[in-house]
């Protein structure tokens, strides 16, 4: 699988019921991320979303059917809110290093600006899950897996002969702990771990 989005979105339902539908499951994965990314997976809950969004949960229910479909629409909610913030603005700038450079601004803004109320979906979810085989697990470690080759291949086309897979690792590892810092209001150790991300891949 590949990280980089599509070209184009995808053409809408030419049904009007099921177009109605694809909009209230985009919507109910939204909010399940958004709540994950504060209380984790395993605190969602069909009712619970429900009641944030002011929806029966039969409704909810409906469209997902388990605790476990939500959680997985929940993972993939957090892939597309990430491709849309961080992925995608950097791919309108040329292969190389002004995307690079591009990506990491937005990576960084991404953590100290959230989009979701927890911060980054991943930090929260690869340690919640990391020790929890299931389909939940495989959907977040295939998300880090493809976020990580995919950060690998720009950085190789800056730094060819370098080991990009392992600075694409060393340079997640370092945001992951900004996130975390940024959580806890530590804005010295977010600056660090940009500067140590700049010489790394910079």
């Amino acid at each position: 699988m590949n990280y980089d989005p599509p070209a184009e979105p995808a053409p809408p339902a030419a049904d009007g019921r099921r177009a109605k539908g694809d909009r209230a499951r985009a919507a109910i994965a939204h909010r399940a991320a958004d709540i994950a990314s504060v209380e984790g997976l395993t605190g969602l809950s069909l009712a619970r979303v429900a009641d944030e969004l002011g929806l029966s949960k039969s409704g909810v229910a409906t469209l997902f059917g388990t605790k476990e479909a939500l959680q997985r629409a929940a993972v993939a909610a957090a892939r597309a809110v990430f491709v849309e913030h961080v992925v995608r603005p950097a791919l309108v700038h040329p292969r190389g290093a002004a995307r690079l450079r591009a990506l990491v601004d937005a990576w960084f803004a991404f953590i100290t600006a959230p989009v979701l109320r927890g911060g980054c979906f991943r930090v929260a979810t690869l340690a919640e899950f990391d020790s929890r085989p299931g389909p939940v697990r495989d959907a977040v470690a295939a998300d880090h897996h493809e976020w990580l080759g995919f950060l690998a291949r720009q950085i190789g086309h800056v730094h060819p002969d370098a080991e990009p897979e392992l600075l694409a690792f060393q340079a997640d590892a370092l945001v992951a702990a900004a996130n975390t810092a940024n959580q806890l209001g530590d804005a010295a150790s977010v600056a660090a771990a940009r500067t140590l991300v700049d010489r790394l891949i910079g």
